[in-house]
């Protein structure tokens, strides 16, 4: 008696949870994509799309992987033992915050180096620090706190592995890394 019980509710509650399929409303929706090794074939089209998962208008290049936009350059430089923000990068920066603000699902990594003099710790700090300066001012260009995480390499990723002050000078940098990319 209790199995018959058993199965009478279970059939009628798995009767309750079926569902009837109903005709999507909207458009059809065309799949599309660009033969691999075409130019742009990741920026364009309804397959291709900004950082924020948007797509592209069909033909437009996405800004970050455009040379003659500014958005393309992912490196801020530092003087030595400093974190404060060059005024040459500035604009740079200032970019790159309009942007976020623009592509709100956006986010972004900023990643901090240093050379290589000084002990670990202190270049860990030294990286936290300038990524920190650098989000700050991307913050109040228009971009989240949200968007935008910072980490330190200190000396740990160098660009040139030399020794010298022009090795120096390359490592002394923030990066940019978009999610997605």
């Amino acid at each position: 008696m209790k199995r018959l019980i058993l199965t009478a509710v279970l059939t009628v509650v798995l009767a309750g949870c079926s569902t009837t399929p109903t005709p999507e409303s909207g458009a059809p929706v065309e799949e599309r994509t660009a033969p691999s090794g075409t130019p742009g074939a990741a920026t364009s089209g309804t397959t291709g799309g900004n950082v924020d998962g948007t797509a592209t208008r069909p033909g437009q290049l996405n800004p970050l992987r455009d040379p003659n936009s500014p958005l393309s350059k992912r490196s801020v430089y530092f003087d030595f033992d400093s974190y404060a923000v060059r005024d040459e990068y500035k604009p740079l920066i200032e970019a790159h915050g309009r942007y976020l603000q623009s592509a709100r699902p956006g986010r972004m990594i900023i990643q901090g180096n240093t050379d290589e003099r000084g002990s670990r710790e202190y270049n860990i700090a030294l990286g936290q620090r300038r990524a920190d300066a650098v989000k700050k001012m991307m913050m109040l260009s228009g971009a989240s706190e949200s968007q935008i995480e910072t980490v330190s390499f200190g000396k740990e990723k160098p660009r040139n592995p030399g020794h010298d002050e022009s090795a120096w000078t390359e490592n002394r940098r923030d990066d940019f890394v978009y999610q997605g990319e």
